[in-house]
């Protein structure tokens, strides 16, 4: 109950609602809401949220409150709300929904200037309702692709400012047919007040051009002519919500091979997008988890194993040499049209040149990719923002997000109190609720998303991408200025990567200066200690932990490549107490292109030059034994080299040893292909346990009893104490039991997944042991210090482990170090929406400035 009172006496209270409630029919369900229980008021949309006058019997208006808060329509989320009683208002006659405030249509832009708090909607895929609507011969919506409502459709990527009306949309020069306008004015109706609402008499329209631009085709007759051009092999551009896909026929060898060559792109795997479920399940299998994140109104790329034998026969260049694949299913009324009529996978890649941002207007794919397409299905509303599909895996049987995009971003994040100047010494959050300021974080180089704290909330935007082209700082540009602009912002606070270098520690402060007088200062995180931070912002701790981050690379305090970081850290700051002993990087940055240099740096650690070409390994089988003497040169006198203790690199090293990569490996491939490699050992051992042919088991359930497994070889990672806390993991012990494995026996399919578990394995065992170590010793020293004190220490918070890092996107050790913590009864902090890769420094980077007063 709202309130205790008589409950017979007419009462007026409004009732102010922040978090996801605008585009989401939040306005006519409160309508509804209103009218069931007999009230009179008002409800509007402004840039804090949504506003609502309730005037009636205080209990009706009390209970219709409580409806409104507990049952919010499917889209919305309620991160807070207030209830004020005001004076009863004879104007009140009836119940309407009134025009918003601010923004393009309204008045009240001192709104906007000061500040909006409500949370940017993700755009989501087609409802139940609008496919029945475009499948229906006598809807009005029939076989129109850009059907939407409350419950659907786009919602960032067409938004330009708030509040979230159609004028502060790309849809504001789509004049409404008087059909789509009674529907938008009815409350009743499921489109009231649906901003993107159109129909083919009013809407956007389709047309087919060729890869010069010229027109071909219009309407539905360019969507047939594409389904004609798919089916003969074609590559067509196709545009989508948040930009453009690459399509192409996913069982025509042909023209997967054909697009693998136009786009320069040899190996890394694309996604396919089939028709539904079943079609689905026909190609992959997976957990319950990963079918529910495949089927979610967010419609990601979830990653799932592949059927042996799928009746849909993918081409082998989809994926090659992967037993995952990544599956999609339509989210708008184009794709789900395209499917219906093809009935087959197609693959669905983002239109991009390599490294740069997703390409979202025709004349973009003209320039840049004529000579990879056959054609491109266009459309006549504009693109606001560039989004990237979300990608999903499954990890534990927990949805783990690799990438934070459509219909998951902008990530919109509920603070327990307004952010305001702290003092980190004395309290985590000071609530005098004046003194508000705005925080910017910066995020990283690679994977880069930025994040802004203000008012009550923390949002971290879509995925940007790599900041390595021009390109790439325009759309880093682009979101950092929309988002303050749209909020009406001006940071107080920059907080940026330790690196120099990175390009978003350059844009953001400046950025931020150009918005704002005085200058606003800047401060820098430590990269890895931001990868635990964001963990920790993600449930909202601040007490410590124990955090493990392994991922590629990451400047150290010590001005050298980090990457395999075992820190005690809360808000206040961290201690680095173990990393794997350094190795080099022969030729700096030609190292993390070239894994061939990685394993020589740690082959070079304990061999010399002609014990190594007499290993006649097979990963140097076709290595001149000239060069190998040159980088040993380089090697002994330190020249070119630079040390690194970085995880992702040992996975690196370790995934050439075995021939899993070649000289060239893109991005996450080392780590894909020895959890695949790692799997298969598994459900090989599983079978022979068993005694049973049950070869299909799911990776969650094999990975459930994998602790419990013999595995075929055991290595370990032996941890060296040195001065003071520090510790060091024996990198070179670790490898060379690796190397003699493999100098053993033949490198069979088999062997490599024996290999490939056991350095996974060892490295788990490395965590749980030093977790172990770690806590005990806690414990002694707390019950040292309280010998004598009659206070129970009951109250200690419990021992906590993170994991994070981009390595731990490998599911076999992420999955093997949880189970491995949590039977020792360690809770491990687990996200499902935040990568815990690069994506997610900035909310790291946030979390830490919001506990820090440096104005």
């Amino acid at each position: 109950m709202f309130r205790a009172s008589d409950e017979s006496e007419a009462c007026h209270y409004q009732l102010t609602i922040q978090g996801i409630v605008q585009g989401v029919g939040f306005r006519p369900f409160v309508y509804r809401s209103a009218m069931a229980f007999g009230l009179n008021g008002t409800v509007l949309n402004n840039a804090q949220g949504v506003t609502v006058h309730l005037q009636g019997a205080l209990a009706a208006v009390d209970a219709c409150m409580a409806a409104i808060i507990a049952n919010p329509p499917p889209l919305a989320r309620i991160d807070s709300h207030a209830v004020t009683a005001l004076p009863m208002d004879p104007q009140l006659t009836d119940f309407q929904i009134i025009r918003s405030e601010g923004g393009a249509s309204g008045t009240a832009v001192s709104d906007v200037q000061s500040g909006a708090s409500v949370a940017l909607s993700p755009d989501m895929a087609t409802c139940p309702d609008c496919l029945q609507d475009i499948a229906d011969p006598a809807s009005r919506f029939y076989r129109y692709p850009f059907t939407n409502c409350t419950n659907c459709g786009p919602r960032y990527s067409i938004i330009r400012q708030l509040p979230y009306d159609r004028q502060a949309t790309t849809m504001a020069d789509f004049a409404m047919c008087p059909a789509c306008e009674r529907a938008y004015h009815d409350p009743l109706d499921r489109r009231y007040h649906a901003q993107p609402i159109s129909c083919p008499d009013c809407g956007p329209q389709l047309r087919l051009l060729s890869p010069q631009g010229t027109e071909l085709a219009a309407r539905e007759a360019a969507l047939t002519q594409v389904i004609s051009a798919l089916s003969q092999g074609k590559i067509l551009a196709v545009k989508g919500l948040g930009g453009f896909h690459l399509m192409c026929d996913a069982t025509h060898a042909t023209a997967v091979q054909s697009l693998r060559a136009r786009k320069h792109r040899p190996a890394k795997p694309f996604a396919v997008m089939v028709k539904d479920e079943a079609m689905a399940q026909t190609l992959v299998e997976g957990t319950p988890a990963a079918w529910d994140a495949l089927t979610s109104r967010q419609r990601p790329i979830v990653l799932m194993t592949k059927r042996q034998d799928p009746q849909n026969n993918i081409a082998e260049a989809v994926a090659p040499d992967l037993d995952a694949l990544g599956v999609m299913l339509p989210y708008t009324p184009l794709h789900t049209l395209l499917l219906e009529c093809l009935a087959r996978p197609l693959v669905a890649t983002s239109a991009n040149i390599s490294g740069e941002p997703i390409l979202t207007s025709a004349e973009a794919v003209i320039e840049h990719l004529a000579h990879v397409v056959d054609g491109i299905l266009d459309h006549d509303r504009p693109i606001a923002h560039p989004c990237d599909d979300s990608v999903v895996q499954v990890c534990n049987d927990q949805p783990m997000l690799m990438r934070l995009g459509r219909g998951y971003a902008p990530l919109t994040l509920p603070l327990p109190e307004p952010v305001t100047s702290s003092d980190s010494q004395t309290s985590s959050w000071t609530v005098t609720r004046t003194n508000y300021r705005t925080l910017l974080a910066a995020g990283a180089q690679q994977k880069n998303s930025v994040a802004l704290a203000f008012g009550q909330q923390m949002v971290v935007s879509p995925y940007i991408g790599d900041l390595h082209t021009l390109a790439s700082e325009q759309h880093y540009h682009q979101t950092v200025t929309f988002l303050q602009q749209c909020y009406g912002l001006t940071p107080t606070l920059t907080v940026c990567d330790k690196h120099p270098d990175y390009a978003s520690s350059r844009l953001a402060p400046a950025l931020a200066q150009a918005a704002c007088s005085p200058q606003p200062a800047v401060i820098t995180v430590q990269h890895h200690y931001a990868h635990i931070l964001a963990q920790m912002a993600m449930h909202q701790r601040t007490a410590p932990v124990l955090g493990f981050a392994f991922d590629g690379t990451g400047l150290g305090d010590d001005d050298t490549i980090w990457g395999a970081e075992a820190m005690v850290a809360d808000i206040h700051g961290y201690q680095r107490v173990a990393s794997l002993a350094p190795f080099m990087l022969i030729g700096g940055d030609k190292a993390v292109q070239d894994p061939t240099r990685l394993l020589l740096a740690l082959l070079f650690e304990r061999y010399s030059v002609e014990a190594i070409v007499a290993m006649q390994l097979e990963a140097l089988a076709e290595v001149d034994p000239r060069w190998i003497h040159n980088l040993h040169r380089l090697w002994g006198a330190k020249a070119a080299c630079v040390p690194c203790s970085s995880m992702g690199r040992l996975f690196d090293a370790v995934a050439r040893l075995l021939g899993l990569v070649g000289n060239a490996p893109y991005e996450g491939e080392a780590g894909m292909k020895l959890a695949d490699a790692a799997q298969r050992d598994c459900i090989q051992r599983d079978a022979a346990q068993r005694h049973s042919s049950q070869h299909h088991s799911s990776q969650h359930q094999d990975m459930q009893d994998a602790v419990s497994l013999a595995p075929t070889l055991s290595f370990t990672l032996p941890l060296i104490k040195i001065e003071g806390n520090d510790s060091l993991w024996d990198t070179q012990a670790l490898f060379a039991q690796i190397v003699e494995a493999v100098i053993a026996s033949p490198l069979t399919p088999e062997r490599i997944g024996a290999i490939a578990w056991g350095f996974i394995a060892a490295l788990a065992d490395a965590v749980q042991q030093f977790a172990v170590s770690h806590f005990a010793a806690e414990q002694d020293s707390t019950q040292n210090s309280t010998q004598g004190c009659v206070q129970n220490r009951a109250d200690a918070p419990s021992p906590c482990v993170v994991l994070c890092g981009g390595v731990f996107q490998n599911t076999v050790l992420n999955a093997l170090c949880q189970q491995k913590l949590n039977a020792c009864g360690m809770q491990v902090l687990s996200s499902t929406d935040l990568p815990v890769n690069d994506a997610s420094i900035a909310l790291g980077q946030l979390w830490y400035g919001l506990h820090h007063d440096h104005e």
